[in-house]
């Protein structure tokens, strides 16, 4: 017992002491690159835990055995506690805009745009031809004037703020109809009567699920109703037994009563995109031409830019969302401005949209091209990974994401692999391999295989030298 004890208080001794490390050569050159604090942070998190690892287990860490050591442990730390969270990362899973891994990729045009506007003063709200002060969304607006026929436009951070400022600005007090088979559900269990309360507005729920009709939205106006609104089912579908009332019924009604008709687009497509092998999509200007007075939709999604709430449609009806106080708390700032600015300009080249933003780039690739990357991938990365797993080229379905067009899978191949008989790793165990790289990997597993969609593929050199990497570590 008392050997056991002697031991132990030898360990605790064999410690080095905080003030020596602090200043060995090494760690002053440290403490110059990454500050005081955060070192001597990291030191005693070091030596904390060689002190729990002698009281548990009666020994040293390894980091322990010479100051070299330590020193080298203690700079993993650093650069670990360096690495930026939102880190490049593969998106192989077959969901091109994955919420979780961004939505949509911006275009070149974007990027460099978004790095002028950081690197130097720009005029955000300054007119520089009458030397006063502007509106930001000034710009931006022309812009979608001229792409969607609106009157006006008003500018937020996304697009549940662009519902919550225009029920805010229109409806508080007051009662808003919609249809009970358009009370979606979003991400994160955000639900649009979630959104109507925030706003203070009365849900007045029409019609059924699946069936509703002009009638039901005539039947319940009143002298208290300030709005009929439409949402966009864009993350889901009903079919069967079915009826649902269209903008241009609706506007004429809305005309009748003398109340606005808005709508929650959601997923903002600004052209048609069966040109790229997409489904049919509504977009803001048939709504705004059917007689829809405002209309809300996402910039991250269908359109391709940053994550932002676009509302487009009447003047006077804007004009309040601009003046309410919530435009402030809810405004974009100078860097998605200046993003959303350049994929709008875009569009004004439609025809090059395939070309220019990675999201449509994706989805339009044909199954030969892919063919082509599986073809290259199978000649130099099966020896590599030949004794823990078998490496095939697999049909597959690529899903656009974020809810947009749920219907709609694009025929595409995978990279699948399924481990061998003999093989000491698994499934899951492969995952956190693709995940502990440089870039990671993010694929999809499915009946005991990870597979890689080839769809996501760009720089198909750079993923076949991270893939070998991860094979010679196996």
């Amino acid at each position: 017992m008392t050997s056991a004890i002697d031991t132990t208080a030898a360990l605790y001794r064999s410690l080095p002491a905080m003030d020596s490390l602090l200043l060995h050569k090494a760690v002053l050159k440290l403490r110059l690159e990454y500050g005081d604090t955060w070192v001597k942070s990291q030191l005693s998190s070091l030596l904390n835990q060689a002190r729990e690892l002698i009281a548990q287990q009666s020994k040293l860490p390894d980091y322990c055995g010479a100051p070299e050591a330590l020193i080298k442990e203690l700079t993993h730390k650093l650069l670990d506690g360096q690495r930026h969270s939102l880190q490049a990362v593969w998106n192989l899973t077959g969901t091109i805009l994955h919420t979780n891994l961004g939505r949509s990729q911006l275009s070149e045009a974007a990027i460099s745009a978004v790095t002028k506007v950081m690197r130097y003063p720009t005029p955000l709200e300054f007119e520089l031809e009458a030397g006063k002060r502007g509106h930001r969304d000034l710009a931006i607006g022309k812009i979608l004037q001229q792409l969607t026929g609106s009157q006006s436009c008003c500018l937020v951070n996304n697009n549940a703020a662009a519902v919550l400022l225009m029920l805010s600005g229109v409806a508080a007090g007051k009662e808003v109809i919609v249809s009970r088979g358009e009370l979606v559900e979003i991400g994160g269990a955000f639900r649009i009567p979630d959104i109507m309360r925030q706003a203070g507005c009365t849900l007045i729920e029409v019609g059924s699920t699946n069936r509703t009709h002009l009638r039901d939205y005539e039947a319940a106006i009143t002298e208290n109703t300030a709005a009929i609104m439409k949402v966009h089912t864009s993350n889901y579908h009903i079919q069967g037994f079915t009826a649902a009332v269209d903008e241009k019924r609706l506007a004429t009604l809305c005309q009748q009563h003398q109340i606005p008709l808005i709508s929650d687009l959601g997923s903002g497509a600004l052209t048609d995109l069966s040109q790229f092998g997409l489904g049919d999509e509504p977009t803001p200007q048939n709504m705004l031409t059917d007689g829809v007075n405002l209309v809300s939709f996402s910039g991250d999604k269908l359109l391709g830019g940053p994550q932002a709430g676009l509302i487009v449609g009447d003047k006077n009806l804007i004009d309040k969302l601009q003046q309410h106080p919530l435009k402030r708390a809810l405004r974009c700032d100078k860097m998605t401005l200046a993003a959303l600015e350049a994929t709008l300009l875009l569009y004004r080249n439609p025809k090059r949209l395939n070309e220019e933003l990675p999201m449509l780039r994706k989805m339009s690739r044909s199954l030969a091209e892919l063919e082509q990357v599986g073809q290259q991938m199978m000649a130099e990365l099966p020896e590599y990974f030949a004794s823990h797993f078998t490496l095939a080229i697999t049909a597959s379905q690529t899903q656009v994401g974020s809810g947009s067009q749920p219907e709609t899978l694009l025929e595409s191949l995978a990279l699948t692999f399924t481990p061998t008989a003999n093989s000491q790793y698994r499934i899951h165990q492969l995952e956190q391999k693709f995940k502990q790289q440089d870039k990671p990997i993010i694929g999809r597993m499915a009946n005991n295989q990870y597979w890689l969609d080839l769809r996501g593929v760009e720089q198909e050199t750079r993923l076949i030298n991270a893939l070998r990497q991860v094979g010679q570590s196996l």
